[in-house]
């Protein structure tokens, strides 16, 4: 399996998470989801009732917006094996792309477009924690013109995988990135608070940063040195892993 993609999935996810258009609007969607006002978040002690109930419906989110990005992973790997004589060419136009897309988040060029996202104001939550998957699923579909250039960049490599099994993983991949410290916030929503207004000051460095993990990701398409890579990566799996992948 593609273990060296799957790391990049993951980081790119982390990176997303940490993208000023999600970063900061992480108490908005956590007080939305749980019903939870933000004073109440921000207590000294908040009762355990109320931070379950934040945590809870934080993982019904999570689970919303990984169905979304899971099933997009699954597409483009379909689409990908449709055209498989092809393959060359998609890798190649692939790796140009997310060169392009690195280069975007390394501030080398602008695209406006590409720096919104989508509101949806929703008045009020359906109820339960089906509520707070069905938001999740809405909430996925508004990020993904800001999140674009990275989640892009993962779906090209799925896409070039051409196996509906490996885009589902590595999109699986980008879900955990950008779920695992959306629920480590809501697990600890005071030491959030805290971490988010001393990380602003280096939101454009982790712009950059991912900029740059992209456009290597890129490069390595474009020579095919990525399948060396994760053929490499092979040698030190875990023989009860491969069998599980």
């Amino acid at each position: 399996m593609t273990e060296v993609n799957a790391l990049v999935a993951f980081v790119a996810g982390v990176f997303s998470f940490l993208s000023p258009c999600v970063l900061p609007l992480i108490p908005s969607y956590l007080s939305f989801i749980s019903g939870v006002s933000l004073e109440e978040m921000r207590g000294e002690q908040t009762l355990g009732r109320v931070k379950w109930r934040v945590v809870l419906n934080s993982s019904a989110f999570i689970l919303g917006f990984s169905l979304v990005f899971v099933s997009l992973g699954a597409s483009a790997s379909y689409l990908g094996s449709l055209f498989l004589g092809y393959r060359d060419v998609i890798r190649t136009v692939g790796g140009i792309f997310i060169l392009v897309v690195g280069l975007y988040l390394m501030g080398v060029f602008k695209i406006a477009t590409l720096e919104r996202y989508l509101q949806f104001n929703l008045s009020n939550k359906p109820a339960g924690y089906l509520g707070s998957v069905l938001v999740g699923i809405t909430f996925a579909v508004a990020w993904t013109p800001c999140v674009g250039p990275i989640l892009g960049a993962v779906l090209t490599v799925a896409g070039a995988s051409a196996d509906v099994g490996r885009g589902v993983f590595l999109l699986a991949s980008y879900a955990a990135g950008l779920g695992l410290p959306f629920f480590l916030s809501a697990l600890a929503i005071n030491s959030f608070f805290q971490f988010s207004q001393a990380f602003r000051r280096y939101i454009r460095a982790f712009h950059v940063a991912s900029g740059v993990l992209l456009a290597i990701v890129g490069v390595l398409l474009l020579t095919d040195y990525m399948t060396f890579l994760n053929a490499y990566a092979l040698r030190f799996t875990p023989e009860w892993l491969l069998k599980r992948l």
